[in-house]
């Protein structure tokens, strides 16, 4: 049985993506819904799903992409070339082969144009469907087996000849019911899609959407009331915009426009407000061409201005404040929040990852700007030394560079990379003097990548322990603080540049993970540059930690809790060289990132009654240190805010302004003080910030001993669970 199921699940999900997918969704309910509204023309819904069918399987067959035939991405076309011909011809033998053949084509013309707009990053909409449907409007004239139908006027009388009164009742009812005029064409608009003209069917659609995306239902609306304001003003269409698949492309360019293709935003919208009149325009200046031959727009006009759009918000000198959608989620809700998330806690991911050159706590002397030596071209510089409890920078009297905490103190590499320039020769200077020939003293330079290089200076004579073209890692010791160069007193010199020569002008760039006290306490500092007077240091590395998060290729777990399906993870890394843990069980997949200082996840897709999703939410963010002790802070995306009543408030104003937020906070203890074997537990907590209230929403605990992540403790439906961790063994 759970074979078969296996077999049968993806053609399902590409049949109810076909569906969804023509109004920008991936829910498998939604997609559900559409088909049953389908079927309130039953013609048109047969023959809808007949060319689904064919269409997937034609996919298959040809060996196309899985994921994008599973996505819908190579039928949706198909579906409504199906419905169309359901609504407006009658069945026959050659109807059906005819649809057969139109929909194989309409694949071929669908992967086409994938591969070659693709190049570009633009979608290629309903260009499959509408060239041909002209195709058969065109052909079918003189095709004396195809036959026209009136039945999509004529609706109701299938309602009827089904013989159920209650159904007819109810739908007359609802095509009879008193609504303003406005709201009325609002739904029939909706409905026209599905070549029906549907009360009904348009209230079903727009209560799915609204479901599905409180901004897809806040954009459907702008856009038809931007087209309905714009007709009242030059009265192109007396009866209103809701012409029959017209009314549509309105909709369609607003969702695509506003929040589908792009990020939604205030400036989204605004182009909404834009896009809609020239839509208008491209509706009926394409309809006079098209009419010659007696065809309809269709979704045309929709495909046009959008491509337009997209492509000319593609253009970075262009762009303004539009931003794309890199990752597409399916969701508006979705794409904005990972967006925005991804922004703030994911911004320097692919940021080289600078460190402290230096051991213990050093105080910054002289920060970026600073009035004494930090002007010019080298402003972006730090100088450190260190102090005592009285801010003093030396024992006895500080005659001799000795006396001086900071002489002869280890130096260390701030990052991997290659050494291109070394000066090691330059005396010492005495205490009050200054080399101002020999300006940067001895020194050493090290680059980090094309363009990226640091220098530390003022190093003590023949000190440095590297030379020219060797390979550092981050941490080892290169050098000793000195007091060589423009220096009067001993002190280390720090800046980052874009050429490898000593003497270079400095670059602003952040130091990845540091520690600053400021009043006596610690705060983890994170792609920050100190600033002057701070006191900073490296947290200390606990390496049970550092193992326990070392997810590998190809380490296997599996994780057992009480009423709960078993885990089967695995770590994998993709194409672009991406971790991720891979849960072979529930399909979910949940991509990581880690130094040596933090381990955090990155994303998380698939089922949320997994227990990697809990794993997810208990070490969304980890230092891995004990000493000292400090909590980790971060943000979850808003999307996984499921079943808050507020969150729907919170959707549809997401565009202009965010007032909740999900917390997460963690922190590590040790519980056995064995150092050999440390037992340590990572306390975490989800908390929801909504306006002014305040509740935490689930608290976690994960136990570390021999180096290995042993359990974790979660809740779920207010029971606590423990999940037990164990190696797979083979």
């Amino acid at each position: 049985m759970k074979k078969w199921v296996k077999k049968i699940r993806p053609p399902v999900q590409a049949l109810l993506n076909s569906y969804s997918l023509l109004f920008f969704s991936n829910n498998k309910l939604f997609g559900l819904l559409l088909i049953l509204v389908s079927f309130f023309n039953p013609y048109a819904g047969i023959a809808g799903v007949m060319a689904a069918i064919v269409s997937i399987a034609t996919a298959y067959i040809s060996g196309l992409n899985r994921i994008l035939i599973n996505d819908g991405l190579y039928s949706y076309n198909a579906v409504i070339i199906g419905l169309g011909m359901g609504a407006m011809y009658n069945f026959s033998a050659a109807f059906w082969l005819l649809l057969f053949v139109i929909v194989i084509f309409s694949v071929i013309l669908s992967v086409l144009l994938h591969n070659f707009l693709g190049k570009y990053r633009l979608p290629f909409l309903t260009i499959p469907f509408v060239l041909c449907f002209w195709l058969l409007m065109l052909v079918t004239k003189d095709f004396a087996a195809i036959d026209f139908t009136y039945r999509n006027i004529y609706w109701i009388n299938d309602i009827y000849a089904m013989g159920d009164p209650y159904l007819l009742r109810f739908i007359m009812f609802m095509e009879n019911m008193q609504m303003p005029s406005l709201l009325s064409a609002f739904f029939r608009s909706l409905s026209s899609l599905y070549f029906q003209n549907n009360l009904l069917a348009g209230m079903l659609i727009a209560g799915g959407m609204l479901i599905h995306s409180r901004i897809i239902f806040s954009l459907i609306i702008l856009g038809f009331a931007a087209a309905y304001g714009f007709n009242l003003v030059v009265l192109a269409h007396p009866e209103g915009a809701n012409d029959y698949l017209m009314g549509v492309n309105y909709i369609l360019v607003s969702v695509a426009i506003g929040g589908f293709f792009t990020i939604p935003s205030l400036h989204t919208y605004l182009w909404v407000l834009f896009s809609v009149p020239i839509t208008f325009l491209i509706v009926i200046g394409l309809g006079k061409l098209t009419g010659q031959w007696n065809l309809s727009v269709y979704s045309m006009p929709f495909s046009i201005i959008t491509l337009c759009l997209l492509f000319f918000f593609s253009l970075k000198s262009q762009a303004g404040r539009i931003v794309l959608t890199a990752q597409q989620f399916y969701s508006p809700e979705k794409n904005l929040y990972n967006y925005l998330n991804n922004k703030e806690r994911l911004s320097n991911i692919h940021t080289i990852r600078l460190h402290l050159p230096f051991i213990g706590k050093w105080m910054t002397s002289q920060g970026y700007d600073g009035n004494i030596t930090h002007r010019g071209e080298w402003s972006k510089a730090l100088d450190f030394i260190i102090v005592d409890g009285q801010l003093k920078t030396y024992d006895e009297f500080g005659l001799d560079p000795k006396n001086f905490y900071c002489f002869g103190k280890p130096v260390l590499a701030p990052a991997d990379g290659f050494v291109t320039r070394v000066e090691n020769h330059i005396d010492d200077n005495e205490i009050g003097c200054i080399n101002q020939e020999q300006n940067w003293g001895n020194s050493i330079v090290i680059k980090h990548a094309e363009g990226l290089y640091t220098k530390i200076s003022h190093l003590k004579k023949n000190s440095i322990k590297v030379g020219v073209n060797e390979f550092l890692k981050s941490g080892d010791i290169i050098a000793s603080c000195g007091n060589s160069g423009r220096s009067p007193e001993p002190h280390l010199h720090f800046q980052v540049q874009a050429t490898p020569y000593i003497g270079s002008k400095t670059l602003a760039y952040p130091l990845a993970h540091f520690i600053v006290e400021k009043n006596g306490k610690p705060e983890v500092m994170e792609y920050a540059v100190p600033g002057e007077t701070d006191i900073v240091y490296r947290a200390n590395p606990s390496h049970p930690l550092i193992e326990a998060f070392e997810f590998l290729p190809g380490y296997n777990l599996i994780v057992n809790a009480p009423q709960m399906p078993e885990g089967h993870w695995e770590v994998f890394t993709d194409a672009w060289n991406n971790s991720y843990i891979y849960c072979h069980n529930s399909k979910a997949i949940a991509y990581f990132s880690h130094s040596e200082e933090v381990f955090y996840f990155t994303s998380f897709e698939g089922d949320r009654n997994s227990l990697l999703y809990y794993f997810y939410l208990a070490c969304y963010k980890v230092y891995l240190s004990v000493e000292p002790a400090l909590p980790a802070y971060d943000k979850f995306p808003l999307r996984l805010n499921r079943g808050n009543p507020l969150q729907w408030l919170q959707d549809i104003v997401a565009p202009f302004v965010i007032f909740s937020r999900l917390h997460y906070r963690s922190l590590n203890k040790v519980e056995s003080p064995n150092f050999l074997n440390p037992s340590i537990s990572i306390e975490s907590s989800q908390t929801g910030h909504f306006l002014f209230y305040k509740k935490t929403l689930r608290n976690f605990t994960v136990m570390v001993k021999d180096s290995r992540i042993r359990s974790f403790t979660f809740q779920k439906n207010n029971k606590n669970l423990i999940a037990i961790c164990s190696p797979k063994d083979y």
